[in-house]
């Protein structure tokens, strides 16, 4: 049976976004077009809005529509910590998780040699500069528990030390209210051998 192209289209279209197979995006085109045309009009500005309007924090690398974003360009913030994340997504967990009132540094990924992703690729030689110059003490280093993630960790704990910077790593482990023997093994095992003196 053929379809209409225009439509096809859609739901090819909407399956770039992670997580979105097949089965999904054709649910969402779908929805779209019966129930929320208003809905998808919306969607669609904004979305070419976006595309156009939004680059990268010259400071940070963070998503924004001006030079500098917003969390850079706010008075009171902590000069003296640098937190290193691998994605715009992180700086939004973080913030809304937490209390941190320092700075950001977005790496937009981790090292990946196999995908050609190197130090070059993750703005390696702007955070340099960013430690060079002294205003920052502590590189707290947010990058996640994965092997890539754990290179990546590495490679910035030696960049920091090579700038007399003090290099942190957030702590991985068993998740609040989780227990032990739902677990699996590689996170207990990150956890056990991560374990800290108690106060």
């Amino acid at each position: 049976m053929s379809f209409s192209p225009l439509l096809m289209r859609l739901i090819d279209t909407l399956r770039c976004m992670p997580g979105v197979g097949r089965k999904s995006a054709q649910r969402i085109a779908f929805h779209l077009l019966e129930r929320d045309r208003v809905g998808a009009d919306e969607l669609s500005g904004a979305l070419a809005e976006a595309v156009k309007g939004i680059g990268h924090c010259k400071r940070c690398r963070m998503l924004t529509e001006h030079d500098t974003c917003n969390i850079c360009a706010a008075s009171g913030r902590d000069e003296k910590l640098l937190c290193a994340v691998e994605s715009p997504a992180d700086v939004m967990a973080v913030e809304d998780a937490t209390g941190y009132r320092g700075m950001y540094f977005v790496l937009m990924g981790h090292l990946s040699p196999l995908d050609g992703i190197g130090p070059s690729e993750l703005g390696m030689s702007l955070l340099e500069k960013r430690l060079q110059d002294g205003v920052v003490n502590e590189l707290i280093i947010a990058t996640n528990p994965t092997v890539e993630g754990d290179a990546t960790a590495h490679f910035l704990a030696d960049l920091a030390g090579k700038h007399n910077v003090q290099a942190s790593r957030i702590a991985h482990g068993i998740p609040l209210g989780g227990e032990l023997e739902f677990v699996d093994g590689g996170t207990l095992s990150h956890a056990f051998f991560g374990r800290r003196v108690v106060d």
